[in-house]
């Protein structure tokens, strides 16, 4: 529950020095001096959202947060290596939060991590030779939609298909007590 003060302290922090012109968007350059009230409180209640939608469908928050940068007027690129990079973050405590209950397959988790890296080696080699020939960044806003709207659709029907089938068979709906501890 630490978490969530230490959030909204930071967010608050960076939302005031943005309204008062001390900071500024790099990417969005000198344009992104001054900030209104309503889009500063806007995007935080929207940051948050997309962080509790995200915890809750299992996907990163950050991942939610493209869009909402793309909004901001944050160049494509940079959004999408923003939301990236903070994914890092949340799938990183992911990975740790499994192995710590001794479900985290290793054999698979070096696959995985194996294919997507080559992936995104590839991925990164492909989109920048689109985006040349196209002379357009749109591409990446593309993907990052379509993806955003497959993993959502996907994850949250998987999820409300088991959910069902548990409530059928009247199994539990998977809360435990983090207190107990298994023999």
């Amino acid at each position: 529950m630490l978490l969530i003060p230490v959030a909204v302290g930071v967010t608050s922090y960076q939302a005031v020095n943005l309204y008062k012109g001390r900071r500024v968007i790099a990417s969005k350059g000198e344009a992104s001096t001054k900030w209104p009230v309503y889009k500063l409180i806007a995007y935080c209640a929207v940051g948050i959202a997309a962080g509790i939608l995200g915890g809750l469908l299992g996907l990163g928050g950050a991942f939610m947060l493209g869009p909402l940068f793309l909004e901001m007027g944050i160049p494509p690129q940079v959004s999408s290596a923003t939301a990236t990079f903070a994914m890092t973050f949340s799938s990183s405590m992911s990975v740790v939060e499994y192995y710590l209950l001794k479900r985290f397959p290793v054999p698979y988790a070096l696959y995985f991590a194996a294919v997507t890296t080559i992936s995104a080696v590839v991925g990164q080699h492909v989109a920048g030779k689109v985006i040349k020939k196209l002379g357009r960044a749109s591409l990446i806003i593309f993907v990052l939609a379509s993806t955003i709207l497959v993993s959502s659709v996907t994850l949250g029907g998987i999820g409300v298909g088991n959910m069902v089938k548990n409530i059928e068979q009247k199994k539990p709906l998977g809360f435990q007590n983090i207190c107990t501890q298994k023999p």
